[in-house]
């Protein structure tokens, strides 16, 4: 495996677990049952991602990226902060909306920083993307 695929896996490793943990950090402060439900799914499909991508970086025998205890405090952090002061759905659902939003960002500038991936580690980070603005799209009846 190219190591321009390996780093595709690895982002793609690195913002689904973004994804599930912000959820799971989440969903003690959502009281609305449809919410809960939608975002449950949500973390349900970043898991399915990621283990194709960590089923690929063990394939190749590559190291995937190791979770980084201080950015996982950061993220649980900004999340408590966050909604301090308001849980309500309406801004859970616009978090939720700004980290698909930066997931997106952080995909395209791996796909454009290593053009020379094949087609398969592409095509998975392209689902991946593909998954968040499908969510957006579903959050923003929500906002």
């Amino acid at each position: 495996m190219k190591p321009e695929e390996i780093n595709i896996y690895r982002e793609i490793q690195k913002n689904t677990e973004m994804g599930m943990k912000a959820i799971e950090t989440l969903s003690d402060k959502v009281y609305e049952d449809e919410f809960a439900r939608q975002i449950s799914r949500q973390s349900l499909k970043y898991s399915d991602i990621r283990n194709r991508a960590m089923n690929k970086l063990l394939e190749a025998k590559a190291e995937p990226v190791h979770s980084n205890h201080l950015s996982d405090m950061m993220l649980k952090g900004a999340v408590h902060m966050n909604t301090l002061f308001n849980t309500s759905t309406s801004h859970l659902a616009e978090l939720m909306i700004q980290g698909s939003n930066r997931g997106i960002t952080q995909m395209c500038k791996v796909l454009n920083h290593n053009p020379q991936a094949h087609a398969m580690s592409t095509e998975l980070a392209k689902e991946l993307m593909d998954f968040e603005e499908k969510n957006i799209n579903i959050l923003k009846k929500y906002l």
